[in-house]
């Protein structure tokens, strides 16, 4: 069952369908049968809760009928036995009720609570295991929305919405019976009238729906605000656009506001306007019943009971209208959810991948076009290269050469548009993802730290290294020193990114979760850019440490800091353009002579 909710339908037509529903939020018929094999693995509870929504649903229609025996047989004909008889039948009822509810609620919540998590879980599943171009494209804030924020709205329509659907149509069931029960003819004529109730629920539940889709994408709009404005803060404060900022977060809520006051109007008009036209049902019926009694035809205490069954068959019905609201807006969100949940992975993995074995690998590119968008410019073109193991490969050139595009292919971050990538002979998407990855090692510009404790980050790289290893992962990232004067040494907690850290204390700390994984491949992408001088050579040297003995590509923006590699390449526009050794590349006074120019020009000037 659970196969069938995460299957994924790649057919064309299917793709329009869910451009159609992205463009009008409704639930398609395969996502409401994803939803009803979810609930349905709850099938025992779920029975169980209509059980106690029968009970609490009979216990309502009792109350309606007991109007008349309390009418007829105690105020009219003063009967003792019926005086002592109904009181007792009265408590039992409310008891029966009480229990009921109590069990329908605890059963639906726990069912409810159950799928959110599911939702919850599988999201965040999806979301890690999609590529990492799908995080680029997607705003943080919009992804952290679908977790939170819809899945919550879907929990109102999943636990609460669906407790009350059923408690209030099984209530309409029993006061439909009891009104039957008691006067079918003033019956068939009231129900000539109170249909004209219904209307506002249709009416109503479309605007709000509508209005439902439009606050939840302003919603994730504003998250994704506040967590860039959060994560930028110093830029702000140091350019001095706080007002700036502050104006457009008023503008976001603005939007925000308008359409939540849309779907509150919505909302708020749907009761009354039910209320007004359920008056002409009930005039009508006090008319028509109180004629009746007039002329012998019926009873006091049957009218009563009649009129009782109906005012109490008018609450759950104007409660449908605010369920079809709720509804409507965990549809809106459920639409959301699935967007993300179906979305399709560039990156395929085969049914039977072969797992990637071994210590030291050699890195192919052969014949390798890669684009990001099929409408943009290549970022590379005819790419044929070949690294060896121990080898350190330098790649060098101007902003937006490909260096990076290159690097992201190894591990298959991204997969080239034309030709093929090899790891040890083996094209990489004959190879488990898991495995290849398993052979890489990274260490990027901006380090990338957890607010968690100093091991714990280092242990990220192996996560069964011993306390032993992750102290000598330190000592060759040159770390150990500076980690041992912290208040909690390897146990200190060192914030959200590593923010309590300096930005080479930082970097070593990433070195030493690239050492403790001992990978066979490398990638340093641009790892000392970002670092002063001093910072730098300590760096550089955990980095020498890092590189022995692995095939390792090495990005750099400085070029003072390769001179040590085995091989350096210049792209441009996505082409090798030059390659060979430091030495090489200066005699051919080409493009690495004018960069390096230009970089020992730009230091003499500062």
């Amino acid at each position: 069952m659970l196969s069938f909710f995460l299957n994924i339908d790649n057919t064309s037509g299917y793709n329009k369908l869910r451009f159609m529903e992205k463009k009008n939020p409704k639930l398609s018929k395969t996502r409401r049968k994803k939803i009803i094999a979810l609930v349905s693995i709850y099938r025992p509870r779920l029975l169980l809760a209509a059980v106690c929504m029968i009970v609490v649903a009979g216990a309502n229609g009792s109350m309606a009928l007991m109007v008349k025996p309390v009418m007829d047989d105690i105020f009219i004909r003063q009967d003792r036995d019926m005086l002592l008889l109904i009181p007792g039948l009265a408590i039992l009822i409310f008891f029966l009720k009480g229990l009921g509810s109590f069990g329908s609620e605890y059963l639906m919540n726990y069912i409810g609570e159950k799928i959110i998590r599911f939702f919850r879980d599988s999201l965040y599943e999806k979301i890690t295991d999609l590529p990492i171009f799908f995080i680029h494209k997607e705003k943080t804030g919009a992804l952290m929305s679908r977790i939170t924020n819809d899945v919550n709205i879907v929990k109102g329509m999943v636990s609460t919405a669906v407790i009350n659907l059923f408690r209030d149509f099984f209530s309409v069931l029993a006061f439909l019976f009891v009104i039957f029960y008691r006067d079918w003819q003033l019956a068939l004529g009231a129900f000539v009238v109170l249909p004209l109730a219904f209307y506002p629920i249709v009416l109503f539940g479309r605007r709000v729906r509508k209005f439902s889709t439009g606050t939840q994408e302003t919603m994730a709009d504003l998250n994704s605000f506040l967590h860039e404005t959060f994560t930028g803060s110093k830029i702000i404060k140091i350019f001095n656009l706080q007002a700036f900022e502050k104006n457009r977060f008023k503008e976001k809520t603005r939007e925000l506001f308008r359409f939540e006051m849309k779907k509150v109007i919505a909302k708020a008009l749907s009761s009354p306007v039910m209320e007004f036209l359920g008056g002409f049902g009930i005039a009508f019926i006090i008319w028509f019943g109180g004629l009746r009694v007039i002329n012998g035809i019926s009873t006091p205490g049957t009218f009563l009971s009649f009129l009782t069954a109906v005012m109490m068959l008018y609450d759950p019905v104007k409660k449908l209208s605010g369920l079809n609201n709720t509804i409507q807006e965990g549809v809106a969100s459920a639409a959301r959810i699935f967007d993300v949940l179906e979305e399709e992975s560039g990156i395929l993995e085969k049914q039977n991948p072969e797992v990637l074995k071994g210590s030291s690998f050699n890195v192919e590119f052969d014949h390798v076009d890669f684009s990001y968008d099929k409408n943009e410019a290549p970022a590379l073109n005819d790419v044929n290269l070949k690294v060896a193991p121990g080898e350190v490969l330098a790649l060098v050139g101007m902003s937006g050469g490909g260096k990076t595009s290159l690097v992201n292919l190894v591990p298959r971050l991204y997969d080239a548009t034309e030709g093929a990538v090899l790891v040890g002979g083996k094209n990489i998407k004959d190879l488990s993802i898991k495995s290849l990855r398993d052979h890489i090692s990274i260490v990027t510009q901006e380090p990338i730290l957890f607010n968690e404790s100093v091991k714990d980050n280092i242990r990220y790289g192996k996560m069964e290294a011993t306390d032993l290893e992750i102290e000598n992962a330190a000592r060759a990232a040159y770390a150990y020193d500076f980690i041992q004067g912290f208040p909690k040494g390897f146990d200190t907690i060192i914030g959200e990114l590593g923010s309590r850290l300096s930005g080479g204390e930082k970097q070593r700390l990433c070195i030493a979760r690239a050492l403790i994984k001992d990978a066979p491949i490398l990638i340093l992408d641009e790892a000392t850019s970002a670092l002063d001088s001093q910072a730098e050579r300590v760096v550089q040297k955990a980095l020498e440490n890092l590189m022995k003995g692995r095939t390792s590509f090495v990005i750099a923006h400085r070029l003072s800091t390769i001179d040590y590699a085995s091989r350096i390449i210049l792209l441009k526009n996505g082409s090798i353009k030059e390659q060979g050794t430091h030495d090489e590349l200066m005699a051919l006074k080409g493009e690495y002579y004018k960069l390096q120019a230009m970089q020992v020009a730009k230091r003499l000037n500062n």
